[in-house]
């Protein structure tokens, strides 16, 4: 494996989600936000700051799943409906390479659109002066940054052996249940049926805790909110090694498939 063919591909998937348009979504939270910060003092008087806070940080979060969804799921698929996969394959390149460069560039585009929304996040919260603790709003854009790198292996690997629609549901419903899977766990225990308990704890183990790096909630109350920094560690090694593992799975069955 040679990183200059994983580089090779990384870019030229930087470039093809770019010429995509996908940047205007920064357009449009700028837009949304701005209007946002003018109108909420009229409606949320007295919480207006925290509320634009949670806002800002909900709708970072939720454009760039939206692009690590849709993007995602369709970059190997769309490669193999077009039959371009052929001449891919048959150049000096190792299916790994093809995977890993696909999730790079991508996850670089997701870091370009997070950087440039989180910049016109704290330039409208200067502007309407609303205070902010800077430290854990950016921890908090990184964590995030993770979380996607993580959902776009997701994506790529539902990608590489269904169709892009269910592909596309199925990472939607990773995404939903690695948010709630600790309530899941919490739900069997309350069940006190041994059978549902054995289920929710299995699905806890497979699916991905999200929540792991969800800092959201702390980035607006500051760095006393935040987990003690060895436990920030472990959340971030949790969410690179989980994303190994998917792209190690991608590659192997992307390895075995017949074109």
């Amino acid at each position: 494996m040679r990183l200059g063919r994983i580089l090779v591909v990384a870019v030229n998937v930087f470039r093809e989600v770019i010429r995509d348009r996908v940047l205007y979504l920064i357009g449009v939270f700028a837009l949304l936000f701005v209007a946002a910060a003018a109108l909420l003092p009229e409606v949320a008087a007295g919480t207006e700051d925290k509320i634009l806070q949670d806002l800002g940080l909900a709708a970072i979060a939720l454009l760039s799943l939206v692009i690590a969804v849709f993007v995602g799921t369709s970059l190997v698929n769309k490669e193999i409906e077009k039959r371009t996969v052929f001449v891919l394959i048959a150049k000096p390149i190792s299916r790994v390479e093809f995977i890993i460069g696909k999730h790079l560039g991508l996850t670089v585009v997701l870091a370009v659109l997070v950087a440039a929304m989180m910049l016109i996040y704290l330039a409208v919260l200067s502007f309407y002066q609303v205070p902010y603790p800077l430290g854990s709003t950016l921890l908090a854009a990184v964590y995030l940054l993770l979380e996607l790198s993580l959902i776009t292996a997701v994506a790529i690997l539902f990608g590489v052996f269904t169709s892009s629609l269910l592909a596309t549901l199925l990472t939607f419903a990773v995404y939903l249940m690695g948010h709630f899977s600790r309530d899941l766990v919490e739900l069997g225990n309350l069940s006190e049926n041994p059978g549902i308990q054995r289920v929710t704890q299995a699905l806890y183990l497979v699916l991905p805790d999200l929540s792991r790096l969800d800092l959201k909630n702390q980035a607006i109350y500051g760095s006393a909110a935040l987990p003690a920094p060895l436990e920030l560690l472990g959340h971030a090694a949790y969410g690179l090694l989980y994303t190994v593992l998917l792209l190690a799975i991608a590659s192997l069955l992307f390895s075995r498939r017949e074109f």
